[in-house]
């Protein structure tokens, strides 16, 4: 119940009715549900055991609050401050058990989870222990396994960990082969490994400790989250609202793609996209706009749990504006699928808004796009994002993919020539299939190099493969993408490479180089971080990075070569401090950079202010509505997006 006694409730999520104007289903809001909120709620007690086996719940961090409830869910991560609000339901089960095992509670632990615990999310709790004293040590891991439910609902696959706290060798299993057997269960063979088993279940090269470098610091980004189906438009309903007649709409009406855009047929749709639009100017300068929005999108957002997506409901959920500089003075950007079946980057316009689903990466220099399409780039990315959900796909993470990934310079032989070279090349790449594409409307991506994985193992191509090998010049792709892979290798100074790397070595030996490949970049990845402990920053866009990321003066600076131009500059970062762990640190950090700052500060505004990895940011709307309920902070005017000290 609320202060004065009355009961809490909110939309049920399921129970739809017909708008009056559009006719199409709309939330309920009569259809309501009680809230819960649990007393005294705390970590569960578990008894003594010397061993703790189990399988918990496979529920995402994203799907709690439907399966668990609002309460139970705020509950639990209240009771549990130091896990990651990314972090999934199973992690819960892992962080504790860790806990007991490292303070000599329990001996050891084996978990069955999804095989997720290997994305940045779920890997931060692993890490945590690992790395903390005393440390804990995997033991025994299964990374990847096929998953048998009875009853058809868990389209997942699998992970096995068992953590110590008295070793440091561990014995991997990786699966090599599956065979479904006739009663449905799966008969897998692996390959046995023996090392130090690291927070992504791999042993060898330490990807997953590498550090995220200043160098390429704030030029990518997850796209913007629209938060509603109304924000989407075919170009029918984009022309009816005046696309191409009212003057500026094409500011407001822009093309849209996520990742399936890329690699399958494009739904070539647009988006409406109002940032910067207060609702009074939406409404006078674009009424058609904002009609639509508001019998469509309005009704839905009038029942989220976020004030600040209820009072913004002609706005993206998630604008990234805080992103939006790095891209707008640039005619064309850098955007690869999140999850996706092959790494494949590739231009787009500037005019496209990428959907949440794409990584977007801020420039418009081919030797950037040269670098990132090669294999060295993309074995990297592999290990270093994980993998997702029953199809395995790779997972391309800012964080750990890119921003970790040391690019190459003149410290490792990349002359102007090379960089010529890589940068021919990789526009040829990006050409080349956009014109197959252009000529042959059902080619695909996905179709186009799942043949170029056959070619590249000698597999025989069966008749759809060959037709797309004729309509792609997939044998010209290849082509393409060798040349690519020895100018980049060149660039590193690993020629040696070139040849262990090439597509008829055994499967035994190529394995062997790529090994040695991936701990080449770790040792390339730390050699970059301590230059830049010192100030010696080797920028992949020197004036836009150095301007935004509000650099010290006199910070030596390194370029990539013969390194185009950069747009006007921007206005310099205000100072960073780091984001507290405690609520009750994070409300009064907020409190205090909102009294210091002379004028409104917008939610990238606040977030702008510090420095932190995670889903932090996720918080910062309930903790203004916490300090507007308090009279800590209040907004400008009614509905405005931006708070000001009180």
């Amino acid at each position: 119940c609320d202060a004065a006694g009355k009961l809490v409730q909110r939309w049920d999520g399921k129970t739809f009715k017909l708008h009056p104007v559009t006719g199409e289903k709309v939330p309920d809001e009569t259809a309501l549900v009680p809230q819960w909120r649990y007393l005294n709620p705390r970590p569960a007690e578990w008894p003594a055991a010397e061993f703790i086996v189990g399988n918990p719940p496979f529920i995402g961090n994203k799907r709690m609050r439907e399966a668990l409830g609002d309460g139970y869910s705020q509950a639990l991560r209240a009771s549990y401050p130091n896990m990651p609000e990314s972090g999934d339901f199973v992690m819960y089960w892992w962080d504790h058990a860790a806990g007991l095992v490292r303070r000599r509670l329990a001996r050891r632990f084996g978990l069955i989870t999804t095989n997720s615990i290997t994305m940045i999310f779920n890997r931060r709790v692993v890490e945590a222990h690992r790395s903390a004293t005393p440390p804990l040590h995997l033991a025994f891991a299964i990374p990847d396994h096929p998953w048998v439910d009875d009853s058809g609902d868990a389209a997942v696959r699998i992970a096995m960990t068992v953590g110590a706290e008295d070793l440091d060798l561990g014995k991997l299993l990786i699966a090599i082969d599956e065979q479904e057997t006739l009663n449905g269960e799966s008969l897998v063979n692996f390959e046995s490994r023996h090392g130090v088993i690291h927070s992504d279940l791999k042993v060898g090269a330490n990807v997953a400790g590498a550090i995220r470098l200043k160098a390429a610091g704030g030029i990518s980004n997850r796209g913007v989250i629209p938060h509603g189906p109304a924000f989407i438009l075919t170009p029918e309903q984009a022309r009816d609202l005046g696309l191409g007649e009212i003057p500026g709409m094409d500011q407001v009406i822009r093309p849209y793609r996520n990742g399936r855009d890329l690699t399958d047929r494009s739904r070539d749709v647009l988006v409406i996209d109002t940032i910067g639009f207060s609702e009074e100017r939406l409404r006078s300068k674009f009424p058609t706009i904002y009609q639509w929005l508001l019998d469509r999108a309005k009704p839905e957002r009038d029942l989220a749990r976020r004030a600040s997506i209820r009072d913004n409901w002609w706005l993206h959920a998630w604008s990234r504006s805080s992103f939006r500089p790095a891209l707008n003075s640039l005619s064309r950007f850098i955007a690869t699928g999140q999850v996706a079946k092959h790494r494949v980057f590739q231009w787009l316009d500037a005019k496209i808004l990428p959907d949440d689903k794409l990584i977007a990466i801020a420039s418009a220099d081919a030797l950037h796009l040269g670098v990132l399409s090669s294999q060295i780039h993309v074995q990297w990315a592999v290990v270093s994002g994980g993998h997702l959900g029953v199809g395995n796909d790779p997972v391309y993470s800012k964080s750990t993919c890119f921003e970790t990934f040391p690019f190459p310079s003149d410290d490792t032989g990349l002359t102007p020539d090379l960089t010529t070279r890589i940068r021919a090349l990789a526009e040829q790449l990006d050409a080349h299939r956009k014109t197959q594409q252009a000529a042959h409307p059902d080619l695909t991506l996905t179709g186009m190099y799942n043949v170029l994985e056959k070619l590249r193992t000698a597999e025989a191509l069966n008749a759809k493969d060959k037709l797309i090998h004729t309509q792609g010049l997939v044998s010209v792709l290849k082509s393409l993408h060798d040349d690519l892979d020895t100018a980049v290798l060149a660039a590193y100074g690993w020629t040696d490479l070139q040849s262990a790397l090439a597509d008829h070595m055994q499967p035994e030996a190529r394995a062997a180089a790529v090994e040695t490949l991936l701990e080449r970049l770790v040792a390339l990845n730390a050699k970059r971080a301590a230059e830049e402990a010192t100030g010696h920053v080797r920028w992949l866009r020197p004036d836009f990075q150095q301007r935004g990321l509000g650099v010290q003066a006199g910070m030596d600076v390194t370029t990539d070569a013969d390194a185009p131009a950069e747009p006007a500059a921007l206005a310099p970062a205000m100072p960073k401090r780091p984001w507290p762990s405690g609520l009750p640190e994070q409300i009064k950090a907020v409190a205090d950079t909102l009294a210091s700052s002379p004028t409104a500060l917008s939610l990238s505004d606040i977030e702008a202010r510090f420095t932190a990895r995670g889903r932090w940011r996720d918080r910062l709307p309930t903790i203004l509505d916490t300090l507007e309920a308090l009279g800590r902070a209040r907004r400008p005017q009614a509905g405005a997006s931006s708070w000001q000290g009180a």
